[in-house]
């Protein structure tokens, strides 16, 4: 390490924006060995204070204590060494190893006490608050359980002045709060944290460590969507911060209170070293405390034996580390109250540990919220009801045509066997029929339930239920084997059975439900055909005869609700058929009929599919007010009988329905809710990954930058191109390099635009590709990696050209002339010729422009290139036309740049009125450039004739700066 003071401190400028951690330390040590040997007393006071920073933001914080030691004893030997900043550095870490003290169980309780009545003297002396002291006293007396201490100390922490050796606003704030919470107030602690976490006040872990402590308050106050928002801002903060174990901690802890043991797992595996590193055995035993809640939760829903990373870089069963992290807990904790003299901290750590879930589940919009709970085997248990009375229950049920009516019908068949009873006929035939209408029966096994119910049914003497039952095998046939035979075959016994049917009616022995099911069985046999037929369209004509048949017979008898449930479907065929043919609008309204009809025969759960159908089709019209009523009505409709798959779709149905009338808000809910029923399905992969794609556009429209960047990141690598393809990978990339650029991370922000770039490079339409370039090119500006936004904004550039969009090509050159005059790289003359490329394709632009708002564009755009051609000229040279300038370089570049920016004024002038603001602008830039060659005259006139046709707030302050500046204010 070179011992050359300059480079020394340079040494430590570029460490201090290391990422924190263990590498960051050992530099600080490399450095500081090199500072011992300079033998300058300034740097060395410099160096300490450099390793007490890194050490106390890290996992090595037991190490803070000697550096401090020495500076201490630097300070008593020789105060006159330290300078100003010194002298503050040093009295303020006075708290960092006050408080630093009580998270290490080997330092003596005495040893603390003493070292906080140091504290508190050396602050006396040197006339500070005695605020800073006052909350140091506070953590003692809550870390050893002394409630009245801490009641004391906290009281005149409050009431002492603030100065500037108190904690940021922020700290200050997060610190109060967590007592305030620590004392059971939980409103009190989130009013209090509110304008940390609002954005008012802030600092290098703050909103970070405010956020993760308000996760359990807010859930314990019924405000889970907010405790759902912190944690995707919060974690997003810390995750790559080594000194927030606490605050990582507290993320897991939430996550395994709402159901989201999955979410915990996968942040406990991102950083396997929070396992061991004990360097603050404080932190170390909350996050072993958090880990043994997770597993242990883990192990309760059937997952003991699932295979986890864990310490000691080897697998855990979640059995075995939950033992193993409560044991270990609990030994730190023992350390602490042996050392305290008292049982606090091992009350405190079982009580987190034995923590009850807050929440059954609380859906992220991340990843499948839970892991699937392990099937076990169970006894049947014995039925509670008597066989009569469940198939009183099941008969009803089925009367009512509910969906639920299968499960009472197996119910009944469980009983049955329980009992051994014998079974009549009648109730044989309806317990085979409803085993045929189970959906995950093959159709093969259905059909031979239906006739095995037509063969009972008849032994009953009940003739219509049986040709009801025989209409219903064909049909499930049909299902079994796609083929034109089986269609022909199944349609023919479909006369006999119509013929029948309709014969049994005339003579009483058969209900207009019964009937009507034989017709509609009819017709969906050919419906379903018609995916077979060549003649499609005369396919779809002798669907919609059947239908029409059907609906002559049933309109009448519609007011017996079973008809009424086959009117319904048969108006939903109609529908199809219209739609089909084109005629959108008299499809709407026959899905709308077709609700009705169901909901008019009180069942409901029938109308979903007729209002997805609605919905579809009036988005298709541009009606989104209808669209939306109707994905409403569904989601309602099905809400009670529908599996998880279908919630997802009828959820992400009302999404789109929601986005089309501009409800983001609500969309984004529908949207983390449809996630969770996919995560459920089984979907995560398919429509939950389309679901969370959605959900993170929203956040972003909404402006909830870090919730969305947390789904989004989250969400990419379930996205394919087979799966999803190319465009939903390009716009998940998109918003998400937004996110990042909200959140001033352009770097990131770059990467993931570059990698939407590069898929869009392939498409045939290449303006999203050329925007993803600019895009990336203003990124990376913004990140001064300056070689890098040079070659993407020159990428941007070239597309721009071949698009003809004059505008946008114009302004890549001229951000590539203000990269050429940074340091290292092309240099003025390079920044010079862009400048003129720029000029030049404006020029070219306007002799082909064939319109006068294009020309006064076109002229506008050619104005501000002058306009930023004079700033560029002033700027790139070094000094000003004063007495400094000896070979008059600056007092040339000066009139140069004033002749460029009365080209901008002419250029604004012939662009219009509309560019009033900009002309003063660059009136005041020459004005500004003249002032400074001594023409004060001419640059108190341009000033003057700003004033007098501006009088806006900016512009003309700006002129009257100006004026005060050659002194004629």
């Amino acid at each position: 390490m070179s011992t050359d003071v300059t480079s020394l401190r340079q040494a430590l400028a570029d460490n201090y924006e290391e990422p924190e951690g263990p590498a960051r330390n050992a530099r600080a040590e490399r450095i500081f060995a090199g500072i011992e040997q300079s033998g300058d007393t300034e740097l060395l006071i410099d160096g300490l204070n450099h390793l007490m920073q890194v050490y106390n933001y890290s996992s090595e914080a037991d190490k803070m204590f000697v550096p401090f030691s020495r500076l201490l004893r630097m300070w008593d030997e020789r105060p006159g060494d330290f300078d100003g900043q010194q002298t503050h550095s040093l009295f303020w870490m006075f708290k960092w190893v006050s408080s630093g003290m009580i998270d290490q169980p080997h330092i003596p309780l005495a040893s603390i006490e003493k070292w906080q009545g140091e504290m508190e003297h050396r602050y006396r002396v040197a006339g500070h608050s005695e605020r800073a002291v006052r909350q140091g006293e506070l953590r003692i007396a809550r870390h050893v359980g002394d409630t009245e201490r801490a009641e004391r100390a906290y009281a005149a922490w409050q009431a002492a002045d603030r100065d500037n050796k108190s904690d940021c606003r922020a700290c200050e704030l997060r610190a109060q709060g967590s007592y305030l919470a620590h004392r059971g107030d939980d409103a009190e602690a989130l009013e209090t944290w509110r304008p940390v976490y609002e954005g008012e006040f802030s600092c290098a872990h703050e909103p970070h460590a405010v956020l993760s402590s308000s996760l359990l308050p807010l859930l314990r106050l019924g405000r889970p969507d907010q405790a759902r928002a912190h944690h995707l801002r919060g974690h997003r903060m810390v995750r790559s911060m080594e000194s927030m174990r606490s605050a990582v901690a507290q993320h897991v802890e939430f996550l395994a209170l709402t159901g989201n043991e999955a979410r915990g797992l996968e942040i406990l595996a991102e950083r396997p070293a929070y396992f061991t590193d004990s360097g603050e055995p404080s932190s170390l035993m909350g996050y072993l405390a958090v880990t043994a809640l997770l597993t242990d939760r883990l192990t309760a829903l059937g997952h003991g034996e699932q295979s986890l990373a864990g310490p000691g870089g080897r697998d855990w069963t979640a059995r075995e580390l939950a033992v193993h992290a409560r044991k270990e807990a609990l030994a730190l904790a023992a350390r602490f109250d042996e050392r305290n003299g008292s049982f606090e901290v091992s009350r405190t750590i079982r009580e987190r540990m034995d923590q009850e879930p807050l929440l059954e589940r609380l859906p992220l919009g991340l990843r499948p919220s839970r892991p699937v709970p392990v099937p076990r085997p169970a006894p049947v248990p014995a039925p509670a009801a008597s066989l009569d009375s469940l198939l009183a229950e099941a008969r009803s049920l089925s009367e009512a045509q509910r969906p639920d009516s299968l499960e009472a019908w197996a119910a009944v068949a469980a009983a049955a066997g329980h009992e051994g009873a014998e079974l009549g006929a009648r109730d044989r035939a309806e317990l085979e029929e409803h085993r045929g209408l189970d959906r995950t029966v093959p159709p093969a096994e259905s059909a031979a339930h239906f006739r095995a119910a037509a063969d009972h049914y008849e032994s009953a003497g009940d003739l219509g239920r049986a040709v009801a039952a025989r209409a219903r095998a064909a049909y499930a046939l049909c299902q079994d084997e796609h083929s034109d035979e089986r269609f022909d075959e199944a349609l023919a016994e479909l006369a006999g059975l119509r013929a029948r049917m309709l014969g049994l009616h005339a003579e009483g022995s058969a209900s207009a439900h019964q009937v009507s099911r034989v017709l509609l069985c009819r017709c969906r046999i050919l419906n379903d055909r018609i995916h077979l037929s060549e003649d499609t369209a005369a396919a779809v004509g002798a669907l919609e005869e059947s239908v029409r048949e059907l609906l002559a017979f049933a309109e009448p008898h519609r007011d017996d609700a079973g008809v009424g449930t086959t009117v319904g479907e048969a108006l939903g065929y109609l529908g199809n058929i219209m739609a089909f043919g084109g005629d959108a609008q008299e499809a709407a309204r026959l899905y709308t009929r077709a609700a009705e009809a169901y909901i008019a025969a009180e069942r409901p759960w029938y109308a979903v599919e007729a209002e997805t159908q609605l919905a579809g089709v009036s988005r298709h019209l541009g009606d989104p007010e209808t669209a939306e009523r109707a994905s409403r009505a569904a989601l309602e409709h099905a809400r009670a009988y529908a599996e998880a798959g279908g919630l997802c779709r009828l959820h992400l149905q009302l999404v789109e329905s929601l986005a089309d009338n501009d409800k983001l808000a609500e969309a984004a809910e529908h949207a983390l809710e449809a996630a969770h029923w996919a995560d459920e399905a089984g979907e995560s992969k398919g429509n939950g990954a389309y679901a969370r794609h959605r959900l993170g556009g929203f956040l972003l429209q909404l402006g909830r930058v870090d919730e969305s960047a947390a789904v989004l990141e989250a969400v990419l690598p379930d996205l394919t191109a087979d799966d999803h393809g190319d465009g939903m990978i390009v716009q998940t990339l998109w918003w998400l390099g937004d996110c990042l650029a909200a959140l001033n991370e352009p770097r990131s922000a770059a990467e993931h635009w570059l990698r939407a770039a590069d898929i869009a490079r392939g498409w045939p339409e290449q303006r999203d590709h050329a925007m993803l370039a600019n895009l990336a090119g203003q990124a990376l500006y913004r990140a001064d990696l300056n070689s890098e936004a040079e070659l993407a904004y020159q990428r941007a550039g070239e597309l721009w050209r071949e698009l003809g969009d004059v505008h946008a090509y114009v302004r890549t050159l001229r951000v590539r002339a203000w990269i050429a005059v940074r340091e290292g790289q092309a240099g003025p003359a390079v920044a010079r010729e862009l400048m003129t490329s720029a000029a030049q394709a404006c020029e070219a632009a306007l002799e082909g422009a064939d319109d006068r708002e294009a020309r006064d564009g076109l002229r506008a755009e050619l104005a501000d290139t002058h306009r930023q051609t004079a700033e560029l000229i002033a700027s790139a040279v070094e000094g000003g036309p004063g007495e400094d300038d000896t070979d008059g370089s600056a007092r040339a570049a000066y009139t140069e740049a004033v002749a460029s920016a009365e080209k901008a004024i002419a250029a604004f002038t012939a662009a219009g009125e509309q560019y009033a603001e900009q002309r003063a602008r660059s009136e005041l830039l020459a004005g500004w450039l003249e002032a400074d060659l001594g023409a004060a005259d001419a640059a108190e006139a341009r000033a003057r004739g700003v004033l007098a046709r501006h009088d806006a707030e900016g512009v003309g302050a700006d002129a009257r700066s100006l004026l005060e500046y050659v002194g004629r204010g």
